[in-house]
């Protein structure tokens, strides 16, 4: 499929039956070249803070259908690429990041996380966030929201504080842990972010938005990766 031409529809909100009649057009396609195009349906889920999730998708290849006459079919979607590797994703966190230069102060609001890796035998877990500021290896300071209880899906809106002078905030590390909570035994970490000096990814490009804008909170999603993947956690 030709990515660099596509449409997006409006979104329709809280309904499981939208119906769009909008209509796209593709221009510049040379008719030889028809037959090896494919067009894609892919349905998405609105996420305000950018991050949106496939629902699912439908290819048509073109050398397949009568282009001469319109087609009205109706089709079920398919699963959209990657999720047959969901059973070993760990979930997602978001969470907006602010600096203020002056006051020395980097702000972190834990949003929400979603689709958390199932750690309790009843299939849930008791998810909550840990907050470890770090510089050349050693842990400066420590934080940490409130407790989920039986959820992959908790929401958090829990804002923390740690002071970092501007002379600082290339130097330090900010890792973000996802740990489920154990009254009798021993809490489990589900997985990380690691932000800040030799992050790279999407953690690189959110920590460079951040500073880019100083004073204004930066959201952004992240997926959560093995919290014993060789860094400090």
């Amino acid at each position: 499929p030709d990515k660099k031409k596509k449409f997006e529809t409006k979104v329709y909100r809280k309904t499981l039956n939208p119906v769009f009649n909008e209509t796209f057009i593709f221009k510049n396609l040379a008719y030889g070249e028809i037959g090896g195009k494919t067009l894609v349906f892919a349905v998405y889920d609105f996420d305000r803070f950018s991050r949106h999730d496939q629902i699912g998708e439908v290819q048509i290849a073109l050398n397949t259908v009568d282009l001469g006459k319109v087609i009205r079919e109706i089709k079920d979607l398919t699963p959209p690429p990657g999720e047959r590797e969901a059973e070993n994703k760990l979930g997602d966190i978001c969470f907006s990041l602010r600096y203020v230069p002056t006051a020395g102060k980097l702000t972190i609001t834990i949003l929400e996380a979603k689709n958390l890796k199932k750690m309790d035998v009843g299939g849930l877990s008791d998810p909550y966030v840990k907050l470890s500021l770090m510089m050349n290896g050693k842990r400066l300071k420590k934080k940490k929201t409130s407790i989920k209880k039986c959820t992959l899906n908790p929401y958090y809106n829990e804002s923390f504080t740690f002071e970092v002078p501007f002379e600082q905030i290339q130097k330090v590390q900010l890792v973000v842990t996802v740990v489920d909570y154990d009254r009798i035994g021993t809490s489990e970490p589900i997985g990380k972010v690691v932000l800040g000096c030799n992050a790279t990814g999407t953690e690189l490009r959110h920590w460079s938005d951040m500073l880019a804008s100083p004073r204004r909170p930066i959201a952004q999603w992240h997926s959560l990766k093995d919290p014993e993947d060789g860094k400090p956690s």
